[in-house]
């Protein structure tokens, strides 16, 4: 016979809920644990990080720069009137002295016009010439007449002595002394104006020959100017040195061009009296003065120098720092030679200073990696800095001496505060 079972379906469903009810509860605290846990710390190859220690002592300001070697003596030839070149006799890198001819420029009218200055010029010294001579005849022939007129009135006056005493011994008559007296005194009186109209004629004399004598100055200084530009027209160097341009680059020079009053037509400059021309980042070029000690690497040597002029302005976020060598250039130092320029701007003594990190500017906070006393982790850690140099630092709070820190740029790991270095 049949035995009837027990419904087992209850149990079952039971079962199942409880064994559900413990599966989400599992999950939950699973969840909540693992929300709790510390995300793990990233690995970094310490092969791949540039780390230095915090030190204290003595640290050396610099600023450095790029820039190029330019010449001390540099002389522009510049045509000073219309012409056309019609000969380059040298080419840059020519060799020069002061006389040497670089080119040979032509203009007729040049030409001309200094011949026309040349026949003023002496047309006025042969006028000026008759004029001294014509002067010396007239104060010459005024010169006689009035020593004349006094000899006249010498022999008038000694007349007149002579009939009054013959008056008084009775010899002549009271008429003819008295006409002698009167010849006398007209003689007198003629003798007086014509030694004043010598006297007016010798001084006018000075007068009539400077006026002449400055047209005669002016037209010798016209032709002399006329003849410098007919010089002008053989360009020459002017100074010992090398030929280093022909024209501009807007105004290239060639047979056969015309040139303007003003054109440039070649550069001649002195390659042994160099300097250096350094670019310095304008934010960084605040503390340069003149006279500062700088270091320039010509790629063939260091050449020690010093500040002898800073730029007023900025150019492409720039300033252009001169410095000029106390030392001796190394062979191979020629113009345009691109080197590096580090300028000392002062000595900082006992200060906290680290190399300069790759994101750390002057007078700034940031959050940089500090190793621990193993070197395995880094946490990060907020600093301070002050004045900055070339390649180092001022600490001014955050970090002690002997502590070591990363110095690479860590922005990868901008959301970590805490690597660990393998």
């Amino acid at each position: 016979m049949d035995i009837q079972r027990p419904d087992q379906t209850k149990a079952k469903r039971k079962k199942r809920l409880i064994i559900g009810a413990v599966a989400a509860v599992a999950v939950i605290a699973i969840t909540v644990l693992l929300a709790r846990l510390k995300p793990a710390v990233p690995s970094v190859d310490k092969n791949l990080v540039w780390t230095g220690e915090v030190k204290r002592g003595q640290m050396l300001r610099q600023v450095r720069g790029l820039g190029t070697l330019v010449p001390e003596d540099i002389t522009w030839l510049a045509a000073r009137t219309e012409g056309r070149v019609d000969k380059i006799v040298l080419r840059p890198g020519a060799t020069v002295t002061p006389d040497s001819v670089i080119l040979i420029l032509t203009n007729p009218e040049v030409v001309r016009t200094a011949n026309d200055a040349d026949s003023k010029f002496k047309a006025a010294e042969a006028e000026l010439d008759n004029l001294k001579f014509t002067i010396e005849s007239s104060v010459l022939a005024q010169e006689s007449t009035a020593a004349q007129a006094q000899a006249d009135y010498e022999q008038a006056k000694l007349k007149a002595e002579v009939n009054d005493q013959l008056f008084k011994d009775g010899l002549v008559s009271a008429l003819e002394l008295r006409l002698s007296k009167v010849n006398a005194d007209q003689a007198g009186t003629k003798n007086g104006i014509e030694q004043k109209r010598y006297a007016f004629i010798k001084d006018s004399t000075a007068p009539q020959l400077a006026v002449k004598q400055a047209e005669v100055e002016r037209l010798r200084d016209e032709a002399k100017q006329r003849h410098d530009e007919l010089d002008a027209l053989t360009v020459r160097a002017g100074m010992n040195g090398v030929l280093q341009l022909l024209g501009t680059a807007t105004v290239p020079v060639d047979v056969g061009t015309q040139v303007t009053p003003g054109t440039n037509l070649a550069r001649v400059a002195d390659p042994l009296r160099l300097k250096a021309e350094i670019r310095v980042a304008e934010t960084q070029a605040k503390d340069i003065l003149i006279g500062q000690l700088a270091e320039v690497d010509t790629r063939n040597g260091v050449v020690n120098g010093k500040v002898s002029r800073i730029d007023p302005s900025v150019q492409n976020g720039t300033v252009t720092v001169d410095v000029i060598f106390t030392g001796e250039l190394p062979k191979g130092s020629r113009p345009d030679l691109s080197v590096d320029g580090t300028i000392e701007l002062e000595r900082l003594d006992n200060v906290v200073y680290v190399g300069r990190p790759a994101f750390g500017q002057e007078n700034s906070q940031v959050g940089i990696f500090k190793l621990d006393e193993d070197k395995v982790y880094a946490a990060r850690t907020q600093v301070k800095f002050g004045r900055s140099s070339v390649n180092t630092i001022e600490v001014v709070s955050g970090l002690q001496p002997g502590d070591w820190v990363i110095l690479s740029d860590m922005s990868p790991y901008d959301a970590n505060d805490r690597i660990k270095l393998n």
